[in-house]
C-alpha cells in the first residue's frame, strides 16, 4: 500500500510520515524533497509565478517519487509518501490513500516561523491559501491545528483498511 501525505510546508508532514511508516512492520517514509534535492545543477524552483521549467521538474519529481513508491509497495512495503502536492496537480497524483495535513494558517505560520520553514519563495500564508482555496478536496483531509504527531497518525490509522 501507499500513503500519500500532502500538505503546506509546517504541516507536520515529514515527522508524521515518519511516525506514521513505523507503525506498519515494512515501512517505508519516501520524502518527496529527497527528488527535488536530486538536481544539484540546473534546478528550477517552485513559486508562485512558476515558469514551465519548474512545473516541468515538479511533476519530474512526482512520477520519479510515485515510481520508487510503487517499487516499495510491489516488494511488499507499506509506503508513506510525503510532498507538497496543492492545486490541481493534486487530483493528478492522489493515491488511494491520500491525507491532506491542514492546520489553521495561524498553526501553520506559527510553526514554520518556529523552524524557519519557506516552500521556495512561497510564505505559510499563501501556501495555506493555496491548500484551502485551490487544491480539490481529494482524499481524506485532517485540521492537525490542535493534533500532536500521535493524534494524527492514529487518525490517518483509522482511516487505511485494517491489517494495514
Amino acid at each position: 500500500m501507499v500513503v500519500l501525505l500532502t500538505g503546506p510546508s509546517a504541516a507536520g508532514k515529514t515527522t508524521i510520515g515518519r511516525l506514521l511508516a513505523e507503525r506498519f512492520e515494512r515501512g517505508v517514509h519516501l520524502e518527496g524533497d529527497l527528488f527535488r534535492r536530486a538536481i544539484v545543477s540546473g534546478r528550477a524552483e517552485m513559486t508562485p509565478d512558476a515558469d514551465g521549467e519548474a512545473l516541468a521538474q515538479l511533476e519530474l519529481r512526482y512520477r520519479i517519487a510515485a515510481a520508487a513508491a510503487d517499487e516499495y509497495a510491489a516488494a511488499g512495503f507499506t509506503v508513506v509518501h510525503e510532498d507538497v502536492v496543492a492545486g490541481p496537480l493534486l487530483e493528478t497524483h492522489a493515491r488511494p490513500h491520500t491525507f491532506v495535513l491542514l492546520p489553521s494558517r495561524e498553526e501553520l505560520e506559527r510553526r514554520a516561523s518556529a523552524r524557519g520553514t519557506r516552500y521556495g519563495s512561497f510564505s505559510p500564508g499563501e501556501l495555506h491559501r493555496l491548500f484551502a482555496a485551490e487544491t480539490p478536496r481529494v482524499g481524506t483531509w485532517l485540521d492537525t491545528t490542535d493534533q500532536t504527531p500521535a493524534d494524527t497518525v492514529t487518525a490517518i490509522l483509522a482511516q487505511l483498511p485494517s491489517g494495514a
